[in-house]
């Protein structure tokens, strides 16, 4: 039985709205851990406060230089003893999960359970990096904690500077849009890289992430270093049979205003079936007796919009691989970047391509350790170097199709703003 809890009225008004409250889970695990009765008064004060009170240090497991987030108190009496002793420290290892994030539920109840032994009980599915985040431990028992874990097969993920833990989507597995074998991809850059995981020896951080396609449920285009999403090069598919049950289903209406309106480049038409023409780059599905689609492909930027909407009726052409983009990140020295295209189309069927993507992957982290400076990610030294001098540099040939932004964006219409402007002005004006 844990010591008495402390009072947390600010804590207390967070359960009481109608959603859940993590507040709960916390003190449904302090009522058997003195551990998680200081963390809740540490937290409190917090609130209270206004201020955090956790700093950084020196924590680790053998043999790694990183995957291991100290957390020291601050919070201190008057003689320099810890406010709160139970929680003086609070330390999260980070662990790299697998590829598409696959688990069973034997393994999940594993980590649970090594997790009350030696932490807090407080477990993230996931970070930001993709990292499973054992939240809260005291420094006598990371190595403990961390050894179960990598008896049960589970490696420390990446901090610091060094390349970080990769994500991949579900994809091949279950998801019918999925271009490539992300959980390869995934698996062997990463088992390729590993060292630089472990020993952090780079300028600032680099991460991976592979998305199946367009949809880049992984969110890579604005979080990776090195984006891999899938993508196609010949016609999209079309099955007139699923294509006539979903007009059937949805209507004219939809049809037009849904899908065919909301085509970025205009690539998809909607024509009466004796006006259908014939040609190689032109995809076309019958709707209904009197109507169809025809598809443009060599307008087609593959925003996935219209299989997103028809799927089944309109799908992805059979050619498949990824565009690699390189430099996305969120906010730091220069703001936002999304990732820029450096290989348009990079087959990943054979075993030579999986190859040629880790050492075109070699190749950007090698170039980025000897020209960044130092707490500088890959998109800023492009920023600052040249996009020239850097395709340079690891040895890609210039391609017209090398974009840093999407030509428009296939979620927000635009047209008709400039007249909307014209008569917000002349209104001012009139007033």
């Amino acid at each position: 039985m844990a010591k008495k809890q402390h009072e947390t009225p600010m804590l207390d008004e967070l359960e009481s709205g109608p959603w859940p409250s993590f507040v709960t889970g916390l003190k449904r695990l302090a009522q058997d851990k003195d551990y998680m009765v200081d963390i809740l008064g540490t937290l409190e004060t917090s609130y209270r406060t206004k201020k955090g009170y956790w700093k950084g240090g020196t924590v680790g497991v053998f043999g790694y230089g990183g995957g291991v987030i100290p957390r020291f108190t601050e919070l201190k009496n008057e003689d320099g003893s810890p406010t709160y002793p139970d929680a003086a420290e609070f330390h999260t290892l980070r662990v790299q999960p697998p590829p598409g994030m696959h688990y069973t539920t034997d393994v999940l109840r594993k980590m649970c359970d090594v997790w009350e032994r030696h932490g807090s009980g407080l477990i993230a599915f996931h970070g930001q990096s993709g990292d499973i985040m054992f939240q809260g431990a005291r420094s006598d028992k990371v190595q403990d904690a961390f050894d179960e874990l990598n008896e049960m097969g589970f490696d420390l993920g990446g901090a610091g500077p060094a390349v970080r833990t990769s994500m991949s989507c579900v994809g091949a597995a279950r998801c019918e849009q999925s271009c490539f074998d992300e959980a390869r991809a995934h698996r062997q850059v990463i088992n390729t890289f590993v060292d630089d995981i472990h020993r952090p020896a780079l300028p600032y951080k680099f991460k991976f992430k592979f998305s199946g396609c367009s949809n880049d449920c992984m969110n890579s285009i604005q979080r990776a270093d090195m984006a891999v999403i899938g993508t196609w090069r010949d016609n999209m598919r079309a099955d007139e049979g699923m294509a006539r049950q979903w007009f059937a289903k949805h209507g004219m209406n939809e049809l037009v205003n849904d899908v065919v309106a909301r085509c970025p480049t205009k690539a998809i038409m909607l024509k009466e079936v004796k006006d259908l023409r014939s040609s190689d780059h032109l995809t076309t599905v019958k709707v209904s007796d009197t109507h169809a689609l025809e598809i443009d492909n060599k307008d087609c930027v593959r925003c996935m919009h219209c299989v997103n909407v028809m799927t089944g009726a309109l799908a992805h052409g059979t050619d498949t691989g990824a565009t690699i983009l390189i430099g996305g990140k969120r906010t730091l020295k220069i703001g936002d970047l999304m990732g820029t295209v450096v290989v348009p189309f990079m087959p990943l069927k054979t075993d030579a391509d999986y190859e040629a993507l880790v050492d075109l992957g070699r190749k950007v982290i090698d170039f980025f350790a000897e020209n960044a400076l130092e707490h500088e990610r890959t998109g800023e030294m492009i920023e600052r170097i040249g996009l020239v001098n850097f395709l340079e540099g690891i040895g890609l040939e210039i391609d017209p199709n090398m974009v840093a932004a999407p030509r428009t964006n296939p979620y927000v219409r635009t047209d008709g703003w400039d007249e909307e402007v014209a008569k917000i002005n002349a209104k001012k004006k009139a007033a």
